[in-house]
């Protein structure tokens, strides 16, 4: 599958920062991270930390799929409210989701300081505001779980909104204290080459193309007509697993984005915060390292990679025409723009955790606008697994939940 169009600003901002073989020889390890993007490498750290023989293999370049096309914006808010997840699945596990998607955020902090990343990590606060007038009445009532839930938010009125941001389309909306941004792809190249040498095996333009289950372990047969034996897989393959798995468990969806020329003036006012609204599908903006604005949303149903491609160049006019809509006077000239493939569940959720028809193997896949928070909780989550202890998130993560 074709997970972006040609030219994700991440990949011509940062290029190709490190490459790695392909796999020509047999080998066997404790732990196979299949897939490269910031999944796998955040995979790969915890694995290499807690002192499992890894090899991480990749079907492209390494960090080349949907990482390469992500807005990486890094909210504890997920898709779906946290009212409304607390109808679905009930308050104890609603809020332990949104907690940890918050936790991640502050350990994924922590471990770019440890591996003296440049990627650009920032804490940011984030502002969720009302686009129309029919959703203040849900906002509000999500402003008020989230401080049952304790949760540091500030309801903001639309006057204030005008003031402290110069939105035009707002109603009102919840200003929080944990956010935060990164460079992802940059930040996986990083994690990789941190833990390669650390002893993390990578390789590259290597595909997974068969496992037969043996008795101990997992015989891998690759592209490249040699194999792994690996006591234990994980699966990082992000939206590719819809064609893995034969129940549907996620809708793709096609997202566009653009980023503008350098703008300081944009990037001084709103460097601090994430932005985003109530509109169906949302918007989101944020500025990047190197003084850009960025913004993002016109997800559509995902048909396949040349019809999303086709759209574009009306897309990128329509982001233009509703970053003007929300700024009115700020100036903005667009510099790239690019898509993306990304998906949603049912309750905003990953999917973290065993499948029935996978033996000794665990999956990773965060869906949605928490792709990166929810990786970070999958850390642990495999971690554990790893060592056979019992996760409390794992049932609200399961497969068939």
């Amino acid at each position: 599958m074709d997970l972006k169009s040609n030219e994700p600003f991440w990949l011509v901002k940062n290029g190709i920062l490190n490459s790695y073989p392909s796999l020509r020889e047999n080998k066997s390890c404790d732990v196979l991270i299949v897939g490269g993007g910031i999944t796998g490498s955040l995979i790969a750290h915890q694995c290499i930390e807690d002192g499992y023989k890894t090899i991480l293999i990749d079907k492209r370049e390494i960090v080349n799929g949907s990482s390469s096309a992500t807005t990486s914006m890094l909210q504890y808010e997920i898709d779906t409210p946290l009212y409304k997840l607390e109808d679905m699945i009930g308050k104890d596990g609603a809020i332990m989701s949104y907690k940890a998607c918050s936790d991640a955020i502050d350990k994924l902090g922590e471990i770019s300081k440890r591996i003296k990343s440049k990627a650009g990590f920032k804490k940011k606060k984030s502002l969720y505001y009302a686009c129309r007038k029919k959703d203040l009445s849900w906002l509000k009532k999500e402003f008020l779980a989230r401080v049952e839930a304790g949760f540091t938010v500030k309801w903001m009125e639309e006057d204030e909104i005008v003031k402290t941001f110069k939105i035009q389309d707002s109603y009102g909306g919840i200003l929080s204290e944990q956010g935060g941004s990164v460079d992802a792809f940059k930040l996986a190249h990083e994690l990789i080459q941190y833990n390669y040498e650390k002893g993390l095996e990578v390789y590259d333009k290597t595909e997974l193309i068969n496992v037969e289950e043996k008795k101990g372990f997992n015989k891998v047969y690759l592209d490249t007509e040699v194999e792994i034996r690996a006591k234990q897989i994980i699966y990082c393959v992000g939206y590719e697993s819809a064609n893995m798995i034969k129940e549907k468990f996620v809708d793709l969806l096609s997202t566009y984005a653009i980023v503008s020329e350098i703008n300081q003036k944009l990037y001084e006012h709103y460097n601090d915060y994430l932005i985003w609204n109530t509109a169906e599908p949302y918007l989101y903006m944020r500025t990047t390292d190197d003084c850009r604005f960025l913004i993002g949303g016109e997800d559509e149903e995902f048909r396949d990679p040349q019809k999303r491609d086709e759209l574009l160049f009306n897309k990128s006019k329509k982001l233009t025409k509703d970053y003007y809509k929300v700024f009115n006077n700020e100036e903005f000239i667009a510099d790239f723009s690019w898509a993306g493939t990304f998906g949603e569940t049912k309750d905003g959720l990953p999917y973290i955790g065993t499948h029935q028809d996978f033996k000794r193997s665990y999956f990773v896949l965060g869906f949605g606008g928490n792709g990166i928070t929810f990786s970070v909780t999958g850390m642990e989550m495999v971690s554990d697994w790893l060592k056979g202890i019992h996760n409390p998130l794992s049932p609200y993560f399961a497969f068939g939940r």
